[in-house]
């Protein structure tokens, strides 16, 4: 115990005096200290990897081999801990940084190694060097960089988000196939690059913002999840979101309802869960925000549950309100053993998973065009409670992650534009709709809207979109 603890304060004070040695270095420096000490360190790991070249020529004797070998081997270990002095604003982004800076590192030294070993394996045929002084530049190159590389890509595959697990798998399976690793390297750099960017500037955003509880409304946020999810806390289904609206201030719930039955099981589910959170927490009401199926299920809970006293407001993402003609077309076309089977299988699972009584076909069926036409016209908006919507689409099948980019191009066919699952036609509902335009090619998905995939997209910020949507409700007084 006690050598843990002098572990810890050996790192806390090392990290004082890095920062204190930082601080010195911007004083003198200014803006170019980070590309200061990033040349630096190319450098010292250049001149470490070809300190045998260097010290045969200049016919340096035992000892300072030894000296040199252990200066230069401690610095790397220094340097595996300290690669750059830019602070961070939370520990896995300085880690992230730290693995994105060694792997530039690893790429640049190594470009630089490739001439010095060229030129070293040319001298030992040559004779111009005895063949030690060569095995010894190898063994010096092979293990500095060696060291560079795992702690970088160590790091980034320990705290980078945005990798995902296609991006680590290909890594691990394309790592000894030359060229491939190295493009795939360079790939892994520009993807962590960005997201450490990314992610620091939105964490300062939200620090020198914190005391503006943008998202403190004057009730507590439920948000209520889409059909084939449960509400778990190892798996959040909405991503990042609910972090980000905290950090903002919000007071945030869930509707735990199961993650398949019909629009009106599911409705009695929340609307009693609605009622125990105003009963228990005392707020009055809760402002709703629900994706998918869900905005179908609160709709009827709050005009035929009873839930409308209770409720200020609703917000629906990618809710199909108008219903799918591809949900219709399917239960109409596909043969009927088959649906049987898979209904049998899915509420067999989630039975297990924890739903007291799972109803695949029901809620399918509940999506369909004509049930929603009736649906709208059987469930009135209730008074006093504000009703809003948005709607997003995709630009292609590429846009999405399996299984929406197989169902992207059926849906369109029959829907038009859509988000591999919902219509854009199909998402507008209440006195306000909001249209989530993509910039790019990429397009914005049924999951990217509620950050399941925890994917920064460029040009849509999602938690960002969702911290001005509640700021809205609060500027609404809701």
């Amino acid at each position: 115990m006690r050598f843990i603890a002098w572990l810890i304060t050996l790192a806390e004070n090392s990290d004082r005096i890095a920062e204190a040695a930082a601080d010195r270095l911007r004083a003198k420096l200014g803006g170019h200290t980070d590309m200061v000490v990033r040349i630096i360190h190319f450098l010292l790991i250049t001149a470490g990897i070809s300190s045998p070249l260097l010290m045969y020529f200049a016919g340096a004797p035992l000892p300072v081999y030894i000296l040199v070998y252990t200066a230069f081997f401690t610095y790397l270990i220094v340097y595996c801990i300290f690669p750059e002095l830019k602070k961070y604003p939370t520990f896995r982004l300085r880690i992230l940084a730290d693995g994105t800076e060694q792997i530039l590192a690893f790429f640049v030294t190594g470009i630089a190694c490739l001439g010095i070993a060229a030129y070293t394996i040319w001298a030992a045929v040559c004779s111009v060097i005895p063949t030690l002084t060569a095995v010894s530049e190898g063994i010096v190159l092979f293990c500095a960089e060696l060291v560079i590389f795992w702690n970088g890509i160590i790091k980034v595959y320990c705290t980078s988000v945005q990798l995902g697990l296609k991006y680590r798998v290909w890594g691990i399976v394309l790592g000894m196939v030359m060229p491939a690793d190295l493009v795939m390297l360079a790939l892994i750099y520009r993807i962590t690059r960005r997201e450490c960017a990314f992610e620091t500037e939105k964490a300062l955003l939200n620090k020198s913002r914190r005391d503006d509880q943008l998202c403190r409304t004057k009730y507590p946020l439920l948000l209520v999840h889409g059909v084939f999810f449960r509400d778990s806390k190892l798996m959040n289904y909405w991503g990042r979101i609910p972090a980000e609206l905290e950090a903002n201030g919000a007071v945030i719930f869930y509707g735990e309802q199961q993650s398949a039955a019909s629009v009106e099981d599911s409705a009695a589910e929340l609307a009693e869960r609605i009622e125990q959170l105003v009963q228990k927490t005392g707020c009055g009401k809760v402002n709703i925000i629900a994706h998918s199926k869900g905005g179908l299920d609160s709709r009827y809970a709050i005009s035929k549950l009873g839930s409308d006293k209770y409720v200020a407001s609703l917000t629906t993402i990618n809710t199909p309100h108008h219903g799918c003609l591809f949900a219709e077309y399917l239960l109409n076309t596909a043969p009927e053993k088959f649906v049987k089977s898979v209904e049998k299988i899915y509420n067999s699972a989630f039975k297990r998973l924890g739903d007291p009584n799972p109803d695949f076909l029901a809620a399918v069926t509940d999506l369909t065009n004509s049930r929603c036409e009736q649906f709208d016209q059987d469930t009135p908006d209730a008074p006093g409670v504000m009703y809003q919507s948005v709607g997003s689409h995709a630009r292609c099948s590429k846009s999405g992650r399996f299984p929406l980019n197989l169902s992207y191009p059926i849906v369109k066919k029959y829907d038009g534009d859509n988000d591999g699952l919902v219509a854009l036609t199909s998402a507008p509902w209440g006195e306000d709709f909001t249209v989530l335009h993509p910039t790019g090619k990429r397009g914005i998905t049924h999951a990217d809207v509620i950050d399941l995939n925890r994917e920064n997209i460029p040009g849509f910020d999602v938690r960002e979109f969702y911290v001005q949507l509640v700021n809205k409700l609060k500027m609404r007084g809701f």
